[in-house]
């Protein structure tokens, strides 16, 4: 096994620190179930550190030019591409994904992210707006201060760069608490950040529990939250930001439906369903998991899910050729297994998989479930593991009714040749972020983000600047000054 063990539990103010006195977390290796390294839990000593170093770094931050900054983030980025190899590695360790899988989405998503938003620092200005009798107005876009982010642990690189970029260019400072499950990815975006010029205490890292994100949100030196996670933890943390007035971001769950009309082409609705269910082994929040296939081609389409998900390659996910690898917990497979179960007995017919595999670590098959109905379970609660729904419709008024039935409103995807339809349908979904005839793309440049509960605000693109900063408004006045008395 490759020496997984950092150097130290978290990383502050430029530097690795320990502290072996907070609750030692395990971090195991899905694919075996092997512990690889341990971490400890902040103890409030390091969580003070963390703070107090963000808070000192962040006007000397702040008071760079956008340009400057921009050039530490665009170096990272580099950096990050240039270690492509060794950070994928680290991140299958930390979350069992294929190297297939990370070598291409994991470490390279955090770069693309460092870069846009390095590029995106020099440009962020203010407006002039004249007004009357040669007064005018100019706005400033400031910086909020120090950013908490909290991460998720299917995309622990990524998260921690897509949180960190934004919030380095606008001129804020950063602590963040990885997933206690994928403790390992963050701490090596915080030492490249060092490496790149990035100044002490401008991105920290600190290990924990929810107690250490409870913490962190509610300690007055924090400005922003910024929260990828489930929809109950999304409600704590976004009421505690909500009681002391601080800016949020949440990235939550989802059930989102990806809609198959009978003109669809069948080999690329699959593959939209394929990406949209057993990418990450299933563990993505934006997933299409509730695919709605017309009628028309419905056998046709379970019968071609059914050969490409043969093709799947099981296995060790240190091997290039494996495409699909374990579940990162054994928690985590264990409740989506009792989905599966809770499946059958709804009366779901289950198409394909189901089954654990006879191996070490987390591994379950690929699943499919037809014939389901829009009051079972596993067609209304977020599984976030491997299990696709199939449910059948008529018309394209029955199934955007049906789609939109649900409090979540991440995502949501539609299938058809037929593009007036396309964007017809896409208008008329509750949701977020939409794709037509693909699913799950998230490039940089693009907002991402859900309605209704599955988030409040929008990561990536121009729209995270807005979360990120906030505009000052000057009034400047050349005319004469009266009063009424």
């Amino acid at each position: 096994m490759i020496d997984a063990a950092p150097i130290a539990s978290h990383f502050i103010n430029g530097e690795y620190v320990e502290d072996k006195d907070g609750t030692p977390i395990p971090v195991v290796y899905p694919a075996t179930g092997e512990v690889i390294a341990t971490v400890y839990s902040a103890t409030p000593t390091i969580i003070e550190k963390a703070l107090a170093a963000a808070k000192a770094a962040q006007a000397e931050w702040a008071a760079m030019t956008g340009t400057e900054r921009g050039r530490i983030l665009r170096r990272a980025a580099d950096i990050m591409r240039q270690r492509n190899h060794d950070l994928s590695v680290l991140e299958t360790l930390d979350t069992g994904k294929p190297y297939q899988e990370t070598s291409l989405a994991d470490a390279t998503s955090g770069a693309d992210a460092l870069e846009y938003f390095g590029g995106l620092s020099g440009s962020l200005t203010g407006e002039h707006i004249p007004l009357a009798d040669g007064d005018f107005v100019y706005t400033r876009r400031e910086a909020l201060g120090v950013c908490v982010g909290i991460g998720a642990w299917n995309y622990p690189t990524q998260i921690a760069c897509w949180k960190a970029a934004p919030a380095l260019a606008c001129g804020n400072t950063s602590v963040f608490k990885p997933s206690e499950t994928t403790p390992l990815c963050a701490l090596k975006v915080a030492e490249i950040l060092v490496e790149a010029g990035a100044p002490p205490g401008v991105f920290n890292v600190i290990q924990g529990l929810g107690e250490v994100g409870a913490a962190l949100v509610t300690d007055p030196r924090v400005a922003k939250v910024s929260l990828t996670g489930s929809v109950p933890t999304g409600k704590k943390v976004y009421a505690a930001a909500a009681a002391e007035m601080k800016h949020v971001t949440m990235e939550l769950g989802g059930k989102s439906p990806l809609i198959i009309f009978d003109d669809a082409d069948v080999e690329a609705a699959v593959s939209g369903a394929i990406l949209g269910n057993f990418y990450s082994s299933g563990q993505v929040c934006s997933n299409g998991t509730r695919v709605f296939v017309q009628k028309g081609i419905k056998a046709a389409f379970l019968k071609r899910l059914s050969e490409r998900l043969a093709n799947a390659v099981i296995g060790d996910p240190m091997d290039p050729e494996t495409s699909f690898g374990p579940m990162v917990s054994e928690a985590q497979r264990a409740i989506v297994e009792s989905y599966i179960e809770k499946g059958k007995a709804e009366g779901a017919t289950l198409s394909y998989g189901g089954n654990r595999l006879d191996r070490k670590g987390f591994f379950l098959e690929p699943t499919v479930f037809s014939d389901v109905t829009d009051d079972m379970t596993i067609a209304r609660e977020e599984i976030f593991g491997p299990v696709l729904s199939v449910l059948d419709f008529d018309t394209e008024a029955e199934v955007m009714a049906r789609a939109n039935a649900t409090e979540f409103g991440l995502a949501a995807g539609v299938f058809t040749k037929d593009l007036t339809r396309a964007h017809r349908v896409v208008a008329g979904f509750e949701a977020g972020t939409c794709y037509i005839n693909t699913y799950n793309d998230a490039p940089v440049e693009a907002p991402f983000g859900g309605s209704k509960l599955s988030g409040v605000g929008r990561e990536n693109s121009k729209a995270a600047i807005e979360h990120y900063s906030e505009l000052k408004t000057v009034y400047v006045r050349l005319s004469q000054l009266e009063a009424p008395f």
